[in-house]
C-alpha cells in the first residue's frame, strides 16, 4: 500500500503546486507546496502548517477476497486558517472555503497510475490507484482558528512485490 500512499501524496501535491503556486510552506527550511504527509516529518508547531493540506493515514485493509488484494486505506486531510492579516482575522471563513475549493480541485480526477518512488526516476506499475470523493466534516473553530478536515479512501490494488 506504501506504493498507493506514496502516488497519492504526490498527485496532490503537484496538483496544489499548479494549481496554486503560492500556497506553500516551508518544513525543515525547506519551502513546498502546501501539503505533508504527517507521518512523514518532524513534529511541526500548529502554526507552523497554518494554510496547509496535512495528511494522516487511518485505517488500512485488505480484501482479500480479490485475487490481486484490494486495498483501502482512509487519509484524513486536515487544514486551519487564521484567515489574512489584511482583514485582521475576520475572512476567516472565507480562506476556510477557498481551501475546501483546492482540495476538491486537487482531487479530481479521482484516479491516477500507480507509481514506484524507491528508484529514481520513479516507475510506472500496472494498475491505476483510485479514491472516493471527500467528505468535509464541520468546521471547528480553535482561538484564532478555523479547521476541518476532509476524509477520502484509496483503493488500490496489490502489484506483485508489493507488501
Amino acid at each position: 500500500m506504501q506504493n498507493a500512499k506514496d502516488t497519492f501524496y504526490l498527485t496532490l501535491r503537484d496538483r496544489l503546486a499548479a494549481l496554486n503556486p503560492g500556497r506553500t510552506v516551508q518544513v525543515r527550511g525547506a519551502l513546498r507546496p502546501a501539503i505533508v504527509v504527517a507521518e512523514n516529518e518532524l513534529e511541526q508547531d500548529d502554526a507552523a502548517l497554518l494554510e496547509a493540506f496535512v495528511l494522516t493515514w487511518k485505517i488500512t485493509t485488505i480484501d482479500s477476497t480479490e485475487p490481486r488484494g484490494l486495498c483501502a486505506a482512509v487519509c484524513e486531510i486536515g487544514y486551519a486558517t487564521r484567515g489574512t492579516p489584511e482583514s485582521s482575522g475576520l475572512d476567516r471563513g472565507r480562506v476556510l472555503d477557498a481551501m475546501d475549493a483546492e482540495l476538491r480541485s486537487i482531487l479530481q480526477p479521482g484516479n491516477v497510475l500507480k507509481r514506484r518512488f524507491d528508484a529514481s526516476p520513479s516507475i510506472a506499475m500496472a494498475t491505476q490507484i483510485f479514491w472516493s470523493a471527500p467528505t468535509f466534516n464541520a468546521a471547528n473553530l480553535d482561538a484564532n482558528r478555523i479547521r476541518r478536515t476532509a476524509t477520502v479512501t484509496l483503493f488500490a490494488l496489490q502489484e506483485a512485490g508489493e507488501a
